[in-house]
């Protein structure tokens, strides 16, 4: 029996052991925090249910534009609805507790052991986990990653904070400013807005999101602008300071920002260090992330890693899928590399920016040669009727045989959306074949058949 000793308990963790112990495999997995890992318990799905509540709130205060109104309440006016934000930061340690607790039934289930532990590399067979040694046959490193610190802004856990320390605030902040608009600090940014705090987001970038699809990130940014959020420009944070009773951020160019707390959502680094991983073989880059082929083998033999500590699209649904992959390579099943450009993605912001495929940027620069159609949400008789103005749906096809290649839909719950072009990416799909598909009338997902008819290709049959 091949023996398999996980280190770390997140997506990339717990779905490989799952895969391993289905196929027979005899899996330790090593977990210091708890089943779910980072993921569950302080990072995506905390936020994410964070973000939940502040979409219900919205939808309150843009409830009056549809007829519905309430005590006390007013189209754009944030301090209608009352936050308890203790009891929602209660919700959601909750559920993040819930996850966990249901991620160590599935799993125990499967007769995989979980040692609560830091786990380390002896050697490439040989793993330390607290004062138990584990020999393997293989291993895998899942360690993720954690929040990187701004030099000159340090977190203290009250004032000046990264997003794992957020839900221990006892009061909604007065005036949040969210250094980073990465999608990290634009999904906070907009949420805390939502919720009813002053908002300042401080990009370095002529944009927000400047790695991510130019109109989707232009959406939000209206979107944002209008709902009285301070989206600051070209500005680069250099320092961030307590003061008596809140927080002063200096910038690069010598301008100041004062507010009651900082977000620092300035990136990721790897949890690799003192884990014995250069030691035993297995080559970091310079930012310290563990370097992995398409099929997740480091550079130590019978040693693989996936997840954010391999900083390959740092996503929960590409982590689990390199664990899966890393274990049906190791178990000599059929495994087929890993392909990014399948990977769909979302941002839960709102609306929600989902994307999957080539990105246009690659297609404006002529890297791809391909069709463009792009609709706007507020064409959508749904989105009409449901009071949705913002957003569109853009897919992206082959000239000549019409495959799909990729697209993207900003839209709420866009991350439901985006299935049915990720299907057609996947599957190589033409988009005479998604236009020939039926869509339920009316529905957002309409958009995206309506979207496939504007580009079919005449004279090609499906």
């Amino acid at each position: 029996m091949t023996r398999i000793v996980i280190i770390g308990g997140g997506p990339g963790g717990y779905e490989s052991a799952l895969v391993a112990a289905q196929l027979g495999a005899q899996v330790t997995m090593v977990e210091q925090d708890g089943p779910g890992g980072a993921c569950v318990l302080t990072d995506c799905v905390p936020s994410k249910t964070l973000i939940a509540t502040s979409v219900r709130k919205q939808a309150l205060l843009d409830a009056p534009s549809l007829g519905i109104s309430f005590d006390g309440g007013s189209d754009g006016d944030t301090g209608a609805v009352d936050i308890d934000l203790p009891l929602v930061n209660k919700r959601v340690k909750e559920l993040a507790q819930a996850q966990s607790a249901d991620i160590a039934t599935r799993v125990e289930a499967e007769g995989v052991e979980i040692i609560k532990a830091r786990g380390r590399l002896v050697d490439p067979q040989v793993v330390r986990a607290g004062d138990r040694t584990l020999r393997a046959d293989v291993v895998l490193v899942a360690t993720g990653a954690t929040p990187r610190v701004l030099p000159g802004a340090e977190p203290d856990g009250e004032r000046i904070l990264n997003w794992r320390q957020l839900y221990d605030l006892e009061e909604l902040p007065e005036h949040l400013i969210v250094i980073g608009s990465g999608v990290t600090g634009a999904e906070f940014a907009g949420a805390y807005r939502s919720l009813g705090a002053e908002v300042t987001l401080v990009s370095s970038r002529d944009r927000m999101m400047p790695n991510e699809d130019a109109d989707g990130a232009e959406v939000l940014e209206e979107v944002y602008r209008r709902r009285g959020m301070n989206v600051m420009g070209r500005s680069r944070a250099a320092s961030v300071k307590r003061t008596a009773d809140g927080v002063v951020v200096t910038l690069e160019d010598g301008r100041t920002a004062e507010g009651s707390h900082a977000l620092m959502t300035v990136g990721m680094i790897p949890n690799t260090s003192g884990m014995g991983l250069e030691e035993a073989g297995v080559q970091l880059d310079r930012s310290g992330f563990i370097k992995v082929d398409k099929v997740s083998r480091t550079s130590a033999p019978g040693v693989y890693a996936a997840g954010d500590c391999t900083g390959v699209l740092m996503l929960a649904s590409v982590a689990a899928m390199q664990g899966r992959i890393a274990v049906w390579h190791a178990l000599g099943e059929a495994v087929q590399p890993l392909r990014l450009a399948t990977v769909a993605s979302n941002i839960f912001t709102d609306p929600e920016i989902a994307a999957v495929g080539v990105a246009q940027r690659a297609i404006e620069a002529g890297e791809i040669e391909a069709n463009v159609v792009k609709l706007p949400l507020a064409t959508n008789a749904r989105a009409k009727m449901q009071g949705f103005n913002d957003g569109f749906v853009k897919l992206f096809c082959r000239p000549h045989t019409g495959i799909v290649l990729g697209g993207v839909v900003v839209a709420p719950r866009a991350s439901e959306l985006i299935l049915a072009v990720s299907v057609a990416v996947q599957q190589r799909l033409t988009v005479d074949q998604l236009a020939h598909t039926f869509a339920v009338y009316p529905s957002l997902s309409g958009s995206v058949t309506e979207a496939a008819r504007r580009l079919m290709q005449p004279g090609l049959s499906i």
